[in-house]
C-alpha cells in the first residue's frame, strides 16, 4: 500500500474561533497546536502545512492551575551582560495577554521554518472582537 501525500492545492484550510475565557492555558495551547499542525485531519503529513487558522479571543481571561499564577515567570535575554529580563505572569497578563498564549503554543510547534509558518496562522486578541468575520470562522468548543 502507498501512503498518499496531499498536494498543496488539495489541502483545505478552515478558520476556527476559540474562546479562551476560563480555559486552562496548557490544555488550550495543546489543542490549538494540534489544529495548527493539522493532526486532526486524516491526511496529516509531518513535513507539510496541513493545519488550519485559529483565532483566539478573550486572551486576558486565561487561567492557570495551582500556584502558577503567582510563581510563573517569563524570562528573556537581550544578549548583553545584565540583559536578563524577568516578567511575572500577573504583569504579563495585565500588559500583554496575547503573548501568553502565543508563547505557550510556540513551544509546542516544531522549531524550524514549518513551525514559524504555522505560528503565523495563530491570531490572538484581547476582548471578544476580532477582524476576521469575513473568513466565517467555525466556533470550536474545547470542552470534552
Amino acid at each position: 500500500m502507498r501512503t498518499e501525500i496531499p498536494k498543496a492545492g488539495e489541502i483545505k484550510q478552515e478558520w476556527y474561533l476559540v474562546d479562551a475565557k476560563n480555559k486552562v492555558l496548557g490544555r488550550l495551547a495543546t489543542r490549538i497546536a494540534t489544529i495548527l499542525r493539522g493532526k486532526n485531519k486524516p491526511y496529516f503529513s509531518p513535513h507539510l502545512d496541513t493545519g488550519d487558522f485559529v483565532i483566539v479571543i478573550n486572551a486576558e481571561k486565561i487561567k492557570l492551575t495551582g500556584n502558577k499564577s503567582i510563581q510563573k515567570i517569563y524570562a528573556r535575554y537581550s544578549g548583553y551582560p545584565g540583559g536578563l529580563s524577568k516578567v511575572p505572569f500577573k504583569r504579563m497578563q495585565e500588559q500583554k495577554p496575547e503573548e501568553i498564549i502565543i508563547h505557550a503554543v510556540k513551544g509546542m510547534l516544531p522549531k524550524n521554518n514549518l513551525g514559524r509558518n504555522l505560528l503565523k496562522k495563530l491570531k490572538v486578541y484581547t476582548g471578544s472582537e476580532h477582524p476576521h468575520q469575513a473568513q466565517k470562522p467555525i466556533t470550536l468548543s474545547l470542552d470534552k
